[in-house]
C-alpha cells in the first residue's frame, strides 16, 4: 500500500501544478510551423488551471511584407532599424496576422485566447532605447500593465502579446520580443521563462558525441561561443534566451517546439532542453 502512495504521490509530483503560471516566448515563425499538438497541449493545460502567457515576435514576416512593399530594411546591431512607416508594417504584421493565428489555432485545439498588443491598455509601456539615434523607434519596457494580463487570465483566456510599446505622448515602439518576453515574466513574478525554438537545445561535443547540455549558465555561453562550439544560427538564438533572464527571471528553459508535451514536461520539472541559469 506504501508503495501505491509514494507511486501516486510521485505522479502528482510530475503534473504541472493547477494555477502556475508561465510566460512562453516563440519567434512568430516558429509558431507558424509548430505541430498541431503543441496547440493541443497547450490548451490541455489551459484546461488543467495551468496560466500560459505568451509573447511573441514575428521578424521575418515583418522582413517579408516591408520588402513586398518596397520599403528599406536594416539591422543596427541586432536591432531593425525602425521609422514610423517600417512600425506601420511592423504593428500590422505582430499585432495583426501573426497575433491572430496564434489567437486562432490555440482555438481550434479547444483553448480560449485574447490577442493583445502592447499598445492595449498600456500593456507594455515603454521609452526609446539608449541607442536610439541609430536604431529609431526601437523601445525599451518601462512597465509592464500585470492588472490587464492576470485580468485576462482570470477571465479564462491565455494572453497572447505582440511587442509593440506605447510611450509617452502615445508614442509606438517596436519592442526586440525577448527583452518583451523578459520584462513580462519579470513583472508578473515568473522566475522561469520557456523559450520555444526548433532545436532540442543548446548542444555540446562530449567525447565525439553531440549531446544536449542540461543547464547552462549566461558566462559558460559566452565561453562557448568564443571557442566557437556554439556557432552559426545558434548564437543569436542562445543570446536571445539571455536577454530574457532579467529581474525576477532566474532561468531560460530552450526547448524544441515539436517535442510531444514539450510545455508539460517542462513545467513538470522533467529534464528536457537546456536549462539556461543565471548565477547570483
Amino acid at each position: 500500500m506504501t508503495t501505491v502512495m509514494n507511486s501516486a504521490a510521485a505522479s502528482a509530483e510530475c503534473q504541472p501544478r493547477a494555477g502556475q503560471m508561465f510566460v512562453m516566448k516563440c519567434g512568430g515563425s516558429t509558431l507558424a510551423e509548430l505541430p498541431d499538438s503543441f496547440y493541443s497541449d497547450l490548451a490541455v493545460l489551459q484546461a488543467n488551471g495551468v496560466l500560459p502567457v505568451i509573447v511573441h515576435g514575428g521578424g521575418p514576416a515583418i522582413s517579408e511584407n516591408l520588402e513586398k512593399l518596397g520599403i528599406e530594411t536594416k539591422f543596427v546591431n541586432g536591432l531593425r532599424f525602425t521609422t514610423e512607416e517600417v512600425l506601420d508594417v511592423a504593428e500590422m504584421v505582430l499585432a495583426g496576422s501573426i497575433n491572430k493565428t496564434i489567437v486562432r489555432r490555440i482555438a481550434q485545439a479547444g483553448g480560449s485566447a485574447l490577442g493583445l498588443s502592447g499598445v492595449d491598455g498600456g500593456l507594455l509601456k515603454a521609452k526609446p532605447v539608449a541607442a536610439s539615434a541609430e536604431v529609431g523607434l526601437v523601445g525599451d519596457v518601462t512597465e509592464v500593465n500585470v492588472a490587464l494580463i492576470v485580468g485576462v487570465l482570470t477571465l479564462g483566456y491565455i494572453p497572447v502579446i505582440a511587442p509593440v510599446g506605447i510611450g509617452a505622448g502615445g508614442q509606438r515602439y517596436n519592442i526586440n520580443a525577448d527583452t518583451a518576453a523578459g520584462a513580462v515574466a519579470s513583472e508578473l513574478g515568473a522566475s522561469r521563462m520557456i523559450v520555444v525554438t526548433d532545436v532540442p537545445g543548446i548542444m555540446k561535443t562530449v567525447q565525439g558525441e553531440k549531446k544536449v547540455l542540461e543547464t547552462i549558465t549566461v558566462q559558460q555561453i559566452e565561453d562557448m561561443i568564443l571557442t566557437g562550439e556554439i556557432y552559426g544560427g545558434m548564437i543569436p538564438k542562445v543570446r536571445a534566451a539571455v536577454s530574457c533572464i532579467s529581474g525576477k527571471v532566474k532561468e531560460v528553459v530552450i526547448v524544441n517546439g515539436s517535442e510531444p508535451g514539450v510545455l508539460g514536461k517542462v513545467l513538470s520539472g522533467e529534464r528536457i532542453g537546456t536549462r539556461i541559469v543565471r548565477m547570483s
